[in-house]
């Protein structure tokens, strides 16, 4: 099972704003669904606030196993696996069989699988100060970054971002 990582940040690192999405962008939301829905049966991993933030039609996140982190051994919604810590998020992707497992957020989970990830699927909105909540530190200098798609504003979306995947360095 292929560990990878999807973000949004802008050109200071900043991800969230008060639980939200700092910007709107059609763009990236269509590229979301199509990574981590993909051609197969994919998890998305996510921390507890993220799930709440998620608009209540699109909860669970379908055609995918929605796994949510929570510390809080008795919290528990409709359309989503608990699991405590990491390994055993990965423990539930496995046995149900997903062939991707996706890290969707926020910032304490990105943190938690930055050394588990083969890649990371970033999308950089060109924009600053735009939130409060950075994802974690990374040592960029460990990944190779390859630009995939450069897109400009419009009506859909607020700012210009460039789509990249970046892959650890082979040292």
């Amino acid at each position: 099972m292929k560990i990878m990582m999807i973000v949004a940040m802008d050109e200071q690192g900043f991800i969230g704003k008060d639980e939200n999405l700092p910007w709107k962008l059609s763009n990236d939301l269509k590229r979301f669904k199509k990574l981590t829905v993909s051609d197969g049966f994919n998890a998305v991993v996510m921390g507890r606030k993220t799930w709440e933030s998620l608009p209540n039609g699109f909860k669970p996140l379908p055609e995918r196993l929605n796994i949510v982190m929570s510390r809080d051994t008795k919290w528990s919604d409709e359309g989503a696996e608990i699991a405590l810590y990491p390994g055993r998020a990965i423990e539930i992707a496995y046995a149900n069989g997903c062939e991707e497992f996706w890290v969707i957020g926020g910032s304490q989970i990105y943190e938690l699988y930055l050394n588990r990830v083969e890649e990371i699927h970033l999308t950089r909105v060109h924009t600053k100060n735009s939130g409060n909540i950075n994802f974690p530190d990374l040592d960029w200098q460990n990944w190779e970054e390859k630009i995939i798609e450069e897109i400009s504003k419009d009506g859909k979306n607020e700012y210009d971002t460039t789509y990249s995947i970046l892959k650890k360095s082979v040292k």
